[in-house]
């Protein structure tokens, strides 16, 4: 996947995919990056890649996601001079709907704050509002509880962004409540609901 060379219009006749860029930060979610990437390759005509925070590699194996990943290095080794593409730009232009699952807290901070220190919020900083962000919050119950998290997430919703909630369960760590990601499932219905009301997607 080529996403510089993907921005360029499509031949006629020829029906191009619709592009999901998935942004995974350092909670303990991340662990089920494979499965949720499984459960969007499914959706036919659906192309899937990637963005990963360096503390999101912690959690899940590169060879188990089987679509292009990229990561802070890659943006930084392709830029040598004024002429060589700007990654983050790039990826911004070749997506149709961007999808951050998990969010954790420290990226809800920084994205609420419009921090673009790392190659996942660099390009939600430059993200085009007028298509799809989806967000699927993902911390400690305790850190979910702090007030500061409700201004936040609020932040994000006036930004135009779409809330997918977290869920009650208990959690990796052993507390019990608010806080664990979306299920996978959930998570890939809206996805397709989206994708319901894109005129320029069919689904066969």
């Amino acid at each position: 996947m080529e996403p510089g060379a993907s921005c360029q219009a499509a031949a006629p006749l020829v029906e191009r995919k619709f592009h999901v860029l998935v942004g995974v930060t350092g909670s303990v979610a991340a662990l089920k990056l494979p499965l949720l990437v499984s459960g969007l390759l499914e959706i036919p005509g659906l192309e899937v890649a990637v963005v990963t925070t360096e503390r999101a590699k912690h959690f899940y194996s590169p060879q188990d996601v089987p679509v292009t990943l990229y990561s802070d290095a890659d943006e930084w080794e392709m830029w040598k001079c004024r002429s060589d593409p700007v990654l983050h730009i790039d990826l911004r232009r070749w997506a149709d709907l961007m999808l951050v699952a998990p969010l954790d807290a420290n990226t809800l901070g920084k994205v609420a704050s419009g921090i673009c220190d790392n190659l996942l919020t660099c390009v939600i900083r430059a993200w085009d509002r007028s298509k799809p962000l989806l967000f699927c919050p993902a911390m400690n119950t305790a850190m979910w509880e702090h007030p500061i998290t409700a201004q936040q997430v609020g932040q994000l919703k006036a930004f135009g962004y779409v809330e997918i909630p977290c869920v009650a369960k208990t959690l990796v760590c052993g507390d019990q409540g608010l806080g664990a990601m979306a299920e996978v499932g959930t998570i890939v219905d809206k996805v397709k609901e989206i994708l319901s009301q894109h005129d320029g997607f069919q689904q066969s």
